[in-house]
């Protein structure tokens, strides 16, 4: 049989179709807060996930995350970039592919399959989110209370765990971290950046390790003024601590773990 006569003889009408390609988007951040005056040291840092009240059935008033379905005329990534942006206001965020989550049964509507993104932001880029569209309100809430004690719609809980996997994984082989950090920072905030993303991170000889080992020689160096003198901050310690900066080079395998 010839392509043309294939072509003919094909009929979409014989193929059930899902009833929907909605587009799932999950946005970490590390909210940032200085502690009272007093006793210095590091501010609190904490997890968070970004999280909207749906307006309408199903799930009505349950939080879950922000998405929505794609049209004919769109890609996945563009379906999460618009749908990001009508329910929560938030918008120009680097989006990650995370997966697609098909289970039998996932949304009472029908036969749905949904792509989900991923994205661990500066909260900046969080500032003006606004709830609108299908959302009735939108809010940060910390990870664990996310995964642990919040009843999420669909199967979201699903997706958040599978995207908190992926970042701890990015915050242990990328320079991701810089994000969160000055353009001059010390150790102790490194390390504290990125056990918030990773509680379970421990490294000994961090500072060693970090300046000096093969594989992670070159992300950071000191902080040195104009003149080549060392440069040193009183912010969060009582004695002057070392200042860094990260130097641009990405390495190639792990670089913290």
């Amino acid at each position: 049989m010839s392509q043309s006569d294939n072509e003919r003889s094909y009929s979409a009408a014989k193929y059930r179709t899902p009833d929907g390609a909605p587009a799932d988007i999950v946005i970490f951040t590390i909210t940032k807060q200085e502690k009272r005056a007093g006793k210095k040291s590091l501010p609190v840092r904490e997890l968070k996930v970004l999280l909207i009240r749906r307006k309408a059935w199903p799930f009505q008033g349950m939080w879950a995350l922000p998405g929505g379905f794609s049209k004919e005329t769109e890609t996945m990534e563009v379906t999460a970039r618009r749908e990001l942006e009508e329910e929560t206001g938030v918008r120009d965020v680097h989006l990650e592919y995370l997966g697609v989550y098909s289970a039998p049964g996932r949304d009472p509507r029908g036969w749905i399959i949904s792509h989900a993104y991923c994205a661990l932001v500066n909260e900046a880029l969080l500032a003006h989110r606004q709830a609108a569209d299908d959302a009735e309100e939108v809010g940060l809430f910390a990870i664990d209370d996310a995964l642990e004690n919040m009843e999420l719609a669909f199967d979201h809980r699903e997706i958040v765990r599978d995207a908190y996997s992926k970042i701890r994984e990015q915050m242990l082989a990328s320079t991701i971290a810089k994000q969160f950090l000055p353009e001059r920072f010390t150790l102790g905030e490194l390390h504290q950046v990125i056990r918030t993303v990773v509680p379970g991170f421990e490294e000994h000889n961090f500072i060693r390790k970090s300046t000096s080992t093969q594989s992670r020689k070159g992300i950071v160096e000191e902080a040195r003024d104009a003149n080549g003198e060392k440069q040193t901050s009183i912010e969060y310690s009582q004695r002057p601590a070392q200042l860094y900066r990260f130097t641009g080079y990405e390495p190639p395998l792990s670089i913290y773990g």
